[in-house]
């Protein structure tokens, strides 16, 4: 079975989760669009989705499925995405896609955060995919600089603003073993806007495609 297949079978067991005339969240990132593509499929069932970025705005609305703000909707029943790594503890690193300020955003707004995982994604331990800081830009050096005295490589992802026009700093060789410490430590650096790392509030729900199906954590 390929990576794609299993992200498909995630996308699919997901759909369970989705609540009739209910607006979802919907997050980023390459499982999040094949979900969206089978949430299409019963896109009259719901009132619409709140996107975590503007990529998946864009894609909702190619599916037909309306696209609401979070500023109108209160709080959110169910909020679906993906994750770079995740613990069988739910605690994940995200921001591969740089939408990870949006994504903490609407995992917090929501009663219940379900992350959709192939089995490669799952870790012991967090800190083998580089950690994205979103960063104001007259903040990156100092920021960079803070970075290293935590231990990590920060490395600057070249051309890449974010939809809140901020920058993404990659921090390597970290190896994560107090995942809600580190992420508090990170965001109370002047500069930062937010960290990938998903530890005070983890997913509630991974579903991890396997090939011998759908393992629920």
């Amino acid at each position: 079975m390929t990576q794609d297949d299993k992200k498909r079978q995630v996308a699919e067991a997901a759909l369970s989760y989705v609540e009739d005339d209910a607006v979802i969240g919907v997050g980023t990132g390459s499982t999040v669009n094949f979900f969206i593509a089978k949430l299409a499929a019963i896109r009259g069932r719901i009132a619409g989705a709140v996107p975590s970025s503007e990529a998946s705005a864009a894609l909702l609305r190619r599916h037909g499925i309306p696209v609401v703000e979070l500023n109108s909707t209160g709080d959110l029943g169910v909020y679906i995405d993906g994750a770079d790594e995740a613990t069988s503890r739910r605690m994940l690193i995200k921001g591969g896609g740089g939408a990870l300020t949006r994504e903490k955003i609407v995992a917090a707004a929501s009663r219940r955060f379900i992350c959709l995982v192939d089995d490669s994604k799952l870790v012991d331990v967090l800190g083998r995919f580089p950690l994205p800081v979103e960063v104001i830009p007259m903040a990156r050096g100092y920021v960079g600089r803070q970075l290293v005295r935590l231990g990590g490589r920060p490395e600057l992802r070249m051309g890449v603003t974010t939809d809140n026009g901020n920058l993404i700093i990659d921090v390597h060789g970290l190896t994560i073993l107090d995942p809600g410490e580190l992420e508090a430590e990170i965001n109370q650096i002047a500069g930062v806007v937010c960290n990938g790392i998903f530890a005070r509030r983890p997913a509630d729900l991974l579903l991890v495609g396997r090939d011998s199906g759908v393992e629920k954590i």
